[in-house]
């Protein structure tokens, strides 16, 4: 829990910083016009990946499987595009890695490890 809190204050002032480096390097309409593009670019993935992943989850369903990928896909979009509509290069950076799918499989294999260590240490308990 610290250390999501330190990233909580240490990315957003990382990504002030570079957005005024930014403004003061290539100009302040560029700047704002780069953040607007990359907001508008990532509403459009996330809906888009967002969409794919909920008909494969339907699909798996279906079939009588359980969407675990689907799922895991589903908390990556979600962040990546929350990232994304956020301004900033870093949040942008971190917004494109968890939406484009072969970059998604590393986030995917951190969360799949995170909840593994939960459930294993008790924390999250599965219902049968």
């Amino acid at each position: 829990m610290p250390l999501l809190i330190l990233l909580i204050i240490l990315i957003p002032a990382a990504d002030i910083s570079i957005l005024l480096l930014s403004g003061k390097a290539i100009g302040v309409f560029p700047t704002v016009f780069f953040i607007l593009f990359t907001g508008v670019l990532g509403a459009y993935l996330a809906k888009s990946q967002g969409l794919r992943t909920f008909r494969r989850a339907q699909a798996e369903l279906r079939s009588g499987q359980i969407p675990g990928e689907a799922v895991l896909d589903g908390i990556c979009i979600l962040i990546g595009g929350t990232l994304l509509v956020t301004p900033g290069f870093i949040t942008d950076i971190l917004g494109f890695l968890l939406l484009l799918p072969p970059s998604r499989v590393l986030f995917k294999n951190l969360l799949r490890g995170w909840f593994k260590n939960k459930i294993n240490r008790g924390k999250i308990k599965i219902l049968k």
